[in-house]
């Protein structure tokens, strides 16, 4: 506890003293006119410690970016000893999330460790595995970690007893793009359960197999840790990068868009690689790469 808190208060002493990038605001507002929806973003240099926000306090639903916060607790009940990593699961028919998950193609009673659940739930956002892994920890267990984190409006509500209403209204989770940011440095900086925990999610979150929208715009020689969430009318990504003149991470989440076809040309899946290259080049401007031709065809990953 008294390491947790310190790590809160050490956060907050950080971001209380970030300065605003007046530069880089101008430059997202720029980018955000004319979008039909709400959307959000924060940016953070970890290095000169600077900022740039819009709308970064406002809720927002995570979608499939809740799994980050699944990921949390399953952790922490890994480092208390109530689970193992690499403990052998049977699946059962009843577990299935109808879709076109890999997980959902086993058939009953089949096993699989924690491990290979956990890495299809992040690296696949295979929602048959998320569905299963938050069964397991327990919503109200991920959302007390979250509380006794620091985490002010971050939560699960689906199937979690007494958050129907915020489910009705926001679907499986609910953040701010600032909070997304912050579990994110988090992680990556070893203080989300502890050091070896931390380490072994940024492991997983930088195995990204949807990488066609803001990690498209970053080299593939950059390593990133990443997640994303989808609804017809909310599309959404926080991103980690390991850039060369220092880490940065950013959330975008957009929501009552008014397009909602699932197609890679969809209004905020542009907005999202349009904010992705601008931070890119806007943090390291002697960068010559750019996403070479012809590569369109091998980012249709469905």
């Amino acid at each position: 506890m008294r390491y947790r808190l310190l790590s809160l208060l050490i956060f907050i002493a950080s971001t209380t003293f970030a300065q605003n990038d007046a530069k880089l605001t101008a430059k997202l507002q720029d980018v955000f006119k004319g979008f039909n929806g709400q959307a959000g973003i924060y940016v953070h240099n970890l290095k000169t410690g600077k900022t740039a926000a819009i709308n970064a306090d406002t809720l927002f639903p995570t979608a499939s970016m809740i799994k980050v916060s699944i990921q949390c607790g399953l952790m922490d009940k890994i480092e208390k000893g109530d689970m193992q990593y690499n403990q052998k699961l049977v699946y059962r028919d009843s577990l299935l999330y109808k879709g076109e998950d890999i997980l959902g193609s086993f058939k009953d009673k089949d096993t699989i460790e924690v491990s290979k659940v956990a890495l299809l739930m992040i690296t696949m956002s295979d929602n048959t595995a998320s569905v299963w892994l938050q069964k397991l920890v327990g919503g109200e267990y991920i959302n007390n970690w979250l509380d006794q984190n620091g985490f002010k409006v971050m939560r699960v509500n689906s199937r979690v007893p007494g958050r129907e209403a915020v489910r009705a209204k926001y679907g499986w989770g609910v953040t701010t793009p600032y909070e997304m940011c912050r579990l994110f440095t988090m992680i990556r900086d070893g203080k989300a359960v502890s050091a070896a925990a931390s380490e072994r999610m940024y492991r997983n979150m930088g195995r990204i197999f949807w990488d066609d929208k803001a990690i498209s715009q970053i080299p593939p020689y950059i390593q990133t840790a990443s997640k994303q969430g989808a609804l017809d009318e909310s599309k959404s990504e926080t991103v980690m990068v390991n850039a060369p003149h220092g880490d940065y991470v950013f959330s975008i989440i957009t929501n009552h868009n008014k397009d909602q076809r699932w197609v890679t040309d969809n209004e905020a899946y542009i907005l999202i690689r349009k904010v992705s290259a601008l931070l890119w080049h806007y943090f390291e401007p002697e960068s010559k790469w750019a996403p070479p031709a012809g590569i369109d065809k091998y980012m249709k990953d469905e």
